[in-house]
C-alpha cells in the first residue's frame, strides 16, 4: 500500500491527505561538521570513493522558511522554503523526511516552482507547487497570510559528482548562518550530496559514497534537516523537519 501524509489544518479545516508517492522524491546524503576543516578537505580532493568530482564553484543563497501564523504546514509535517539565488526565487515544498536511524541517506517528497521575492503566494506565478501549498495550508493562495519563521544565509561550495562519466549528483559544502529578525542566532556546517532527480541511484554506489564521506575526519552522519537544526538553535521544536 502507498504511504500517506495526513494533513489536518487547524481551526476546523478539512482533512487534507497528500499522497507522498504523487510527488518527486529528493534523495541526499547529509553530514555535519563542528569546524570547517572537513569542508575544506572536500573542496580540494579530486574524487570521492568511486566518483570523480568536478571543479568547485561558490554561490550565495538566501533561504526563508514560511508558514501560516498557526503553523499549519508544520502540523502537516511539510516545510515551505523560498530560496533566492542570483536574483531568482524558487518555492520548495518538502514533505516528511524518511530515513533509518543513523542512516545518512534522506528521502523526502519535494515539489518546486517559481516564486517572487515577497511572502504572498498570490503574487507568485501559478504552479503545482503553489497549488500544493494552498492545499496544505487550507485556503486560496492569495489568502494564506504566510509569515517568516527564520532565514538561512548560505555560502555553498558545489561540486558535480560523476560516476562512469555520468553526472549522478551534486555535493554541496554549506556554511550556514541562522537568522531571525535579521539577527544571527547560530551557525551550521553541513555537507549534502543530492542525487539527480528522477534517476534512482545504484544502492551500492550510494553505500560507497556514504562510506567515503563518513571516512572524512570530522564528518558525522546527520539525521536532521536544516529546518530542524535551525529550530533547535532558536529553542523551538517542530514536526515538519
Amino acid at each position: 500500500p502507498r504511504r500517506r501524509c495526513r494533513c489536518d489544518p487547524r481551526r476546523g479545516g478539512p482533512l487534507r491527505r497528500v499522497m507522498e508517492s504523487e510527488h518527486p522524491l529528493e534523495l541526499e546524503l547529509k553530514y555535519r561538521a563542528d569546524d570547517p576543516a572537513p569542508l575544506r578537505a572536500l573542496a580540494a580532493v579530486s574524487s570521492l570513493g568511486p566518483a570523480a568530482l568536478g571543479p568547485a564553484s561558490v554561490a550565495d543563497e538566501l533561504d526563508r522558511y514560511l508558514d501560516t501564523a498557526d503553523l499549519r504546514l508544520a502540523e502537516a509535517r511539510w516545510a515551505c522554503r523560498l530560496r533566492t539565488r542570483d536574483a531568482r526565487t524558487t518555492l520548495s515544498l518538502k514533505g516528511p523526511p524518511r530515513h533509518e536511524p543513523q542512516d545518512a541517506l534522506h528521502r523526502r517528497p519535494e515539489v518546486e516552482g517559481p516564486a517572487g521575492p515577497g511572502a504572498d503566494p498570490g503574487t507568485w506565478p501559478p504552479s503545482p507547487a503553489r497549488d500544493l501549498l494552498a492545499s496544505l495550508a487550507g485556503g486560496p493562495a492569495s489568502q494564506l497570510g504566510l509569515v517568516e519563521r527564520f532565514t538561512l544565509e548560505q555560502r555553498r561550495t558545489e561540486r558535480t559528482v560523476l560516476a562512469g562519466g555520468r553526472r549522478i549528483g551534486l555535493m554541496s559544502l554549506d556554511e550556514v548562518t541562522v537568522l531571525r529578525d535579521s539577527k544571527a542566532r547560530g551557525t551550521l556546517l553541513m555537507v549534502e550530496l543530492e542525487f539527480v532527480a528522477g534517476e534512482p541511484p545504484d544502492p551500492r554506489l550510494v553505500a560507497e559514497l556514504g562510506a567515503a564521506l563518513a571516512a572524512v575526519v570530522g564528518l558525522l552522519p546527520d539525521p536532521h534537516t536544516k529546518l530542524e537544526h535551525a529550530l533547535t538553535l532558536l529553542g523551538e521544536r517542530d514536526a515538519g523537519g
